[in-house]
């Protein structure tokens, strides 16, 4: 097989984009702090406030913007400050809204990962994700929010898997991270539907969110996003090769009948433990992972695949595609994989 390496684990994390690089050794350039009053700091906060601006603009977003350090810390800011007690989560999140769920309902998934949008309807902060980071199964997240409104709740959805790549579903509270979709780790932003509904904590961000703010973070996050996603119809396009390779090798596509963003894949290879096949496709070049970045190094089964009673837990992978995945690098892993279903190793 060719030395080259192959990086199929986007979910994870993506590649800066050029246009995102730029914008954040510009900022540089700005570096006072946007909350100093003299000169240089004014210079600063019209650049973050103009950023603001173009990040609102390339979501569509009409609310509110508080600029973080990425998706986890916006979650626990919004469930932290909401002025609506956490009342419940899906079982499909991600740990860092299971970490602060305490016993909050877990809301059941069906089969493929899905909320059923009637169990949602609850008073109080309801979280519940917009994309698995897993299987990238997307929630009825419209059904669902109409479902939480009429029971006078408050919706929380996390999108860091999908900010950047779908639409923004009709919720209170969004969570993005930047470097899901080619800006830089480190910044993203908790989007606001109103104010009141949240606690302020004084300091910076309208005093939600003390801290200097990432000036050059922020900058590269709106050029990122300006970039769009026109190169997600190829995704879906390799994803489906990739698919129809996996299913006449004897694997499995997990959530097959589900709506998914077309990204993001989990596969199973009967007989083959996931962390057997981390390791010897890493030996052969291609990176992939099992279960989420943040739990994958623990190679603990996936809570997500427990929650929707997947059979075979333990053998599945998730491969995720990026802007500049080929279809060459797609047939490297399939090589790869029918290698691997055929070696015999079991553990």
């Amino acid at each position: 097989m060719s030395s080259e390496r192959i990086y199929l684990d986007h979910a994870a994390t993506t590649p800066l984009l050029p246009q995102a690089r730029e914008a954040w050794l510009q900022g540089t350039d700005i570096w006072a702090n946007p909350s100093s009053p003299h000169a240089p700091g004014r210079a600063a906060r019209a650049a973050l406030e103009e950023a603001r601006a173009r990040v609102k603009a390339a979501l569509g977003w009409e609310g509110e913007v508080i600029f973080t350090s990425g998706a986890s810390e916006a979650l626990a800011l919004a469930i932290g400050r909401s002025k609506a007690p956490l009342r419940a989560v899906s079982s499909v999140e991600h740990d860092s809204v299971l970490r602060l769920a305490g016993d909050a309902v877990r809301l059941d998934v069906d089969a493929c990962g899905r909320v059923a949008p009637e169990s949602a309807g609850l008073a109080g902060l309801v979280a519940v994700q917009q994309v698995n980071s897993e299987t990238g199964v997307v929630q009825d997240l419209a059904a669902i929010a109409e479902a939480v409104r009429a029971a006078g709740g408050v919706l929380l959805a996390d999108c860091a898997q999908g900010a950047g790549k779908c639409a923004l579903p009709d919720a209170d509270l969004i969570a993005l991270s930047a470097h899901k979709f080619g800006g830089p780790i480190g910044v993203g932003a908790l989007l606001v539907r109103d104010w009141a509904l949240l606690h302020p904590t004084g300091g910076q961000e309208r005093g939600y969110r003390p801290g200097t703010e990432n000036l050059p973070g922020v900058l590269a996050m709106a050029a990122a996003l300006e970039a769009g996603a026109a190169w997600l119809a190829e995704a879906a396009r390799l994803r489906a090769v990739l698919e129809r390779a996996i299913t006449v090798a004897g694997g499995e596509v997990v959530a097959v009948e589900a709506g998914r963003l077309p990204v993001i894949g989990s596969y199973r290879m009967p007989g083959k433990p996931a962390n057997v096949q981390l390791i010897r496709f890493d030996a052969m070049g291609i990176a992939v992972s099992a279960g989420s970045a943040c739990s994958s190094g623990s190679l603990k089964t996936s809570h997500v695949l427990q929650a929707m009673a997947y059979p075979h837990p333990a053998e599945v992978i998730r491969v995720s595609i990026g802007r500049e995945t080929t279809e060459a690098a797609i047939g490297r892993f399939m090589e790869a994989w029918r290698q691997l279903a055929g070696a015999g190793v079991k553990a």
